[in-house]
């Protein structure tokens, strides 16, 4: 055994990619659970504790998926479905990584950020994973749920309770996962096909998918002016959130009107760009505190 090779490819089954979303959108909402700075052993400890806990939940996923993995075109490379790391190392690996991540949220942030991070891996890893995905077409509607939790996990770390502002946050990420997912979706329709999954455009085709996505982005463009109709976010953010809604929701109104793969995958890329920026303009605007008043 090369553990070197090993940890590598242990790495690919992390999601890195995904997991640097999660953990940015949970830093955002320790930044802004306070008015002032987080303290830095705070800060530390959470990224690695939530990140290695999101990091366990996605090796999880693979591991539990490596059949369809190791069909679809999108994942058949990912190393457990290759063979190039056994189930049983893949278990022990996420494991260790899961209780290390525990340990660390535990112990140097508190119990309730670590409980609530617990829960959020066994909705991801048990209950969308085994039960949601290939039981129902609103698999990542309802599974969204567990997407949205980073925000609270971070407002839970600073604070050791969930503010109303935090479930805002976490509005955001679940209304936004739906036209984020089903783009992709529409894109790798045939794949799901294939395996038997029920995703949305398997099961009720194109153009209702089409028309869900433009429904789900619409109502995200009205819960993204909450934190400036509440008071939580000033005029920066309101700048920033309309000019990104009016991008995303002209991306959905093309795909709508003439589908076309490119565009699904273009939207798809914008909806993560989205994301990222939507929570640093309310960063941004948290900090500067400009407001109409």
């Amino acid at each position: 055994m090369n553990l070197r090779i090993d940890l590598k490819n242990f790495l690919v089954l992390c999601k890195l990619r995904v997991n640097s979303l999660i953990v940015f959108t949970a830093v955002i909402g320790m930044f802004l659970s306070t008015p002032g700075m987080v303290p830095f052993n705070v800060l530390l400890s959470s990224i690695l504790g939530i990140g290695f806990v999101s990091c366990a939940a996605a090796a999880f996923n693979c591991l539990i998926e490596q059949k369809i993995d190791a069909v679809m075109a999108r994942t058949k490379g990912r190393p457990i479905g290759t063979g190039q790391l056994s189930s049983e190392r893949t278990t022990v690996y996420a494991s260790i990584l899961g209780g290390v991540g525990l340990a660390i949220l535990y112990y140097y942030v508190n119990s309730l950020t670590m409980w609530l991070t617990l829960a959020t891996f066994f909705s991801y890893s048990v209950i969308y994973t085994i039960f949601l995905k290939p039981a129902t077409p609103m698999n990542i509607v309802i599974g969204g749920a567990s997407g949205a939790m980073p925000p609270i996990l971070g407002w839970a770390a600073v604070n050791n309770t969930v503010g109303p502002e935090a479930l805002i946050l976490f509005l955001i990420i679940f209304c936004w996962t739906p036209p984020h997912f089903w783009a992709l979706a529409l894109y790798r329709r045939n794949d799901y096909a294939k395996v038997g999954i029920p995703m949305l455009p398997v099961t009720h085709g194109e153009s209702f998918t089409l028309l869900q996505i433009v429904l789900y982005t619409i109502i995200l463009i009205i819960v993204t002016m909450a934190p400036f109709s509440l008071g939580m976010s000033g005029l920066i953010y309101l700048i920033c959130a309309t000019i990104l809604n009016a991008v995303f929701l002209y991306y959905v109104i093309m795909l709508f009107k003439n589908y076309s793969d490119k565009l699904s995958m273009k939207t798809f890329r914008y909806s993560i760009i989205y994301l990222s920026l939507i929570f640093s303009a309310m960063l941004i605007d948290h900090y500067f505190k400009f407001t109409l008043y």
